[in-house]
């Protein structure tokens, strides 16, 4: 993606914010792009909230506007943001390729790829940056993404589990 759709991206994600708590209006561009995507807040290093939808349902503008509203006060992991914390909340977006379900959890490169896992009718999905910031191992990160979909630890070896996995590019308002 080129830098000033990125930095046009990260703009809208904070205005979204912003208008949430003044009713500004929000000007939001046309486009014909469709693709999964996340929005991520962190307060000092920390997840304070991360929302995205795995294929894109919306035209992107569109997509990241809500995503950044759902990530600051829809992520039931957390509180709603609240107005005085705005100025410590870094944006970070992740536009993501499509999901390519893979024959077996062998092809699962962690220094890569992002996973979906589905079990029944649990999901859970790590994003490919999620090994990296944690520190995990494979066997640890699988063992946290079947805890994620509410899964015993160990469900990732049930056979019955179906995975697939995706790319993304992730950019951040601290890179801009």
């Amino acid at each position: 993606m080129e830098k000033n759709i990125k930095k046009e991206l990260l703009e809208l994600a904070r205005a979204s914010l912003i208008s949430y708590f003044d009713g500004s209006d929000v000007e939001i561009r046309d486009s014909d792009v469709k693709m999964g995507s996340f929005v991520t807040l962190k307060k000092h290093g920390t997840l304070r909230g991360c929302i995205g939808y795995i294929s894109g349902y919306l035209p992107l503008y569109r997509q990241i506007y809500i995503l950044s509203r759902e990530a600051a006060f829809s992520d039931y992991r957390f509180p709603p943001v609240e107005k005085d914390e705005l100025d410590e909340i870094r944006i970070s977006i992740s536009l993501l390729t499509e999901l390519e379900a893979i024959p077996t959890i062998d092809s699962f490169d962690i220094s890569r790829d992002g996973i979906m896992m589905t079990l029944d009718s649990r999901r859970a999905l790590f994003l490919p940056s999620v090994a990296k910031e944690t520190g995990w191992d494979r066997e640890t990160l699988l063992a946290e993404l079947s805890r994620k979909a509410g899964l015993p630890l160990d469900a990732w070896k049930n056979k019955a589990a179906v995975f697939s996995t995706f790319q993304s590019e992730e950019f951040s308002e601290d890179e801009m």
